[in-house]
């Protein structure tokens, strides 16, 4: 969490907040048929659809004074609180909302330009993404690069005013459907690999990308494969400084593992990321309405779950106030992430285990959903960083373990061997 979400102290109160936008949901919001309403069953359902539904969800948002809640007024932001955030979440239960704009726009891509954009690209771009009108992306992963990220190949050339970039992004979550991206290159190929990046803020559309779409078990193709040839970008589209891409790398890292592990005050709409199963209320429906209310073995299940479910929700707010206060380091973000990866499989597994052939042929949204988290209950151990980077960031900047050996360290990136 950053200092942008926090609001002044003269602020509409939370109540009266809550109040209000339970009227005007009633009044403006399209409401979810019974069983609908899970991101992943979303997604699955609509395909690319979801995203041109996506903007006009948020532009009504926008219209009614709820975009942007956590996001400063000068933005195009209401300048409130998670508080308020939280309250709105709470009172959208059973309403279409755009929760596929809050992984990564809202709750990565936004806030990294909150943090470290300039004024030119936090007036333009945030107020854009909130108003509903554009969509950000990651370009992040490199197809050889594995889980590290500092030793990304993708060039960018500076020629006079404008650089030069060349190479591939993969692991790309709707890039096809996205307008801009934070897209980490190498820009000084004799500086050690941490110093001698820079971040861009890339328009995605333009000569010279071109955008592949990768099939995935579930039959989604979200996630994409980018090829840079020749792509001229200005200088102005520099996020941070020049060779200081990793410190901004690192701010979206943070706001990435927020993000996954469920503590990001910019997710509205209570969803997260899209893979997220339905909660466990859900599945306490539908285990009574397949008749097995009175096993003792799926009780225990539910009852698994719920705990799971308990301890998250817990552990986000300790985390997230003990970031807040300063009393634990940014990095602690690592410790919700890792549960979150682990929970989520679990989850999904225990969803399977007690739906059986419901999760997958079914007319119940929820129960598909399930079977949809089964399918990419993998990606729990991936999305946000592996949950060994978790642990290793946990041992090493939370605990203050010593860290482990790395033999490209300070050593210049033009030495380092590359994998081919």
């Amino acid at each position: 969490m950053t200092e942008h979400a926090t609001g002044p102290a003269d602020l509409e109160d939370v109540e009266s907040f809550r109040l209000r936008a339970r009227a005007w949901l009633a009044e403006n919001m399209p409401r979810l048929a019974p069983g609908e309403g899970g991101a992943a069953e979303v997604m699955a359902r609509m395909g690319d659809e979801v995203w041109p539904r996506a903007r006009e969800l948020q532009r009504l948002l926008f219209s009614g004074g709820f975009a942007g809640i956590c996001y400063p007024r000068e933005y195009g932001g209401l300048g409130l609180t998670p508080a308020h955030q939280r309250a709105f979440n709470e009172e959208c239960t059973g309403y279409e909302m755009p929760l596929v704009l809050n992984t990564p726009t809202f709750s990565i891509c936004g806030p990294t330009v909150l943090d470290m954009g300039n004024e030119e690209q936090k007036r333009e771009r945030l107020s854009a993404v909130i108003r509903g009108d554009e969509i950000m992306v990651q370009f992040l992963s490199e197809p050889r690069g594995g889980s590290d990220l500092a030793g990304v190949t993708t060039r960018a050339t500076r020629d006079g005013d404008v650089f030069i970039l060349n190479g591939s992004k993969i692991w790309s979550s709707g890039a096809y459907a996205a307008d801009y991206a934070l897209c980490l290159t190498r820009t000084d190929w004799e500086a050690p690999k941490h110093r001698g990046m820079t971040m861009f803020l890339l328009k995605v559309h333009q000569p010279g990308i071109e955008i592949k779409r990768i099939k995935q078990i579930s039959g989604n193709n979200e996630f994409c494969q980018e090829f840079f040839d020749d792509v001229v970008v200005p200088a102005s589209a520099v996020v941070g400084e020049v060779n200081g891409g990793w410190a901004v790398a690192s701010r979206q890292l943070f706001h990435e593992r927020n993000a996954v592990g469920g503590g990001s005050p910019y997710v509205s709409g209570g969803g997260g990321p899209p893979r997220r199963g339905p909660g466990t209320h859900a599945l306490i429906e539908m285990v009574r309405a397949t008749g097995q209310s009175k096993d003792p073995s799926v009780r225990e299940l539910v009852a698994e779950a719920h705990t799971i479910s308990r301890v998250q929700q817990q552990l986000i707010s300790r985390v997230t106030e003990g970031m807040r206060t300063q009393q634990l380091p940014p990095p602690s973000a690592a410790i919700m992430r890792l549960f979150a990866g682990q929970s989520s499989t679990r989850i999904a597994e225990i969803g399977v285990e007690i739906l059986g052939s419901h999760a997958v042929a079914s007319d119940d949204g929820e129960a598909l959903d399930y079977g949809m988290s089964f399918l990419m209950r993998q990606a729990g151990s991936l999305g946000g960083g592996s949950t060994e980077m978790s642990r290793n960031i946990i041992s090493e900047r939370v605990l203050g373990m010593p860290r482990e050996f790395a033999a490209d360290r300070d050593v210049p990136f033009s030495q380092v061997r590359q994998g081919r």
